[in-house]
């Protein structure tokens, strides 16, 4: 998060509308700053005060992801591998987050959970192996969206593939969208054609 905030920043970050804050500070429920031209403006330590989080609130925490249960192994690798690595760089591990489940399923329930608690600022840093155990697509947006409010994603161990290499990478994981797909439109179909007869 910037040094200084817009008012809309601000207001993402503590879930209010821009109307709401300019309402705040005319109430001195949370002043603004001014600029010289008048525009308002805040600072990151007033929405972590306005939120009761102070710097030193704010964790590091390590997520691992599998797909299914059968790799439940490489979630303790992966745990162990991060803990390492913060441990040989002096990062106290405040907390480790699993999720069993795709890269491609936004409904990790622990993974909403990590980004919602990124939105309220309270997470320094998330600590995560690869890329792809965090989000399969789309990892650069969900960087920039924390990065908004504070919070920082270290990929410890990411695998620098050429850019033919990533277009393949992408096309396997389409496929497997679109094929989980089609498998579940033809479990779809059989219950229609079960149910009439």
């Amino acid at each position: 998060m910037k040094k200084y905030i817009k008012p809309k920043e601000a207001s993402e970050f503590l879930g209010v509308s821009v109307k709401t804050l300019q309402r705040w500070d005319k109430e001195e429920k949370f002043k603004a700053f001014r600029s010289p031209t008048g525009r308002r403006y805040c600072t990151k330590e007033q929405l972590f005060e306005y939120q009761g989080l102070g710097k030193n609130d704010k964790k590091n925490v390590i997520y691992t992801r599998v797909s299914t249960p059968n790799q439940k192994d490489d979630l303790v690798n992966q745990k162990s591998f991060l803990l390492n690595y913060c441990a040989g760089k002096g990062v106290i591990v405040d907390e480790v987050i699993s999720d069993l489940g795709s890269g491609l399923n936004y409904k990790r329930k622990n993974w909403n959970n990590l980004i919602e608690r990124c939105f309220k600022g309270e997470i320094d840093t998330i600590y995560v192996s690869h890329k792809d155990r965090f989000v399969r697509f789309g990892f650069e947006w969900f960087e920039n969206f924390v990065n908004k409010f504070g919070t920082k994603i270290i990929i410890v161990n990411n695998d620098i593939l050429s850019p033919n290499e990533e277009v393949v990478q992408d096309i396997i994981s389409i496929l497997h969208v679109f094929s989980c797909r089609i498998y579940g439109l033809r479990k779809y179909k059989k219950a229609l054609v079960d149910e009439k007869l």
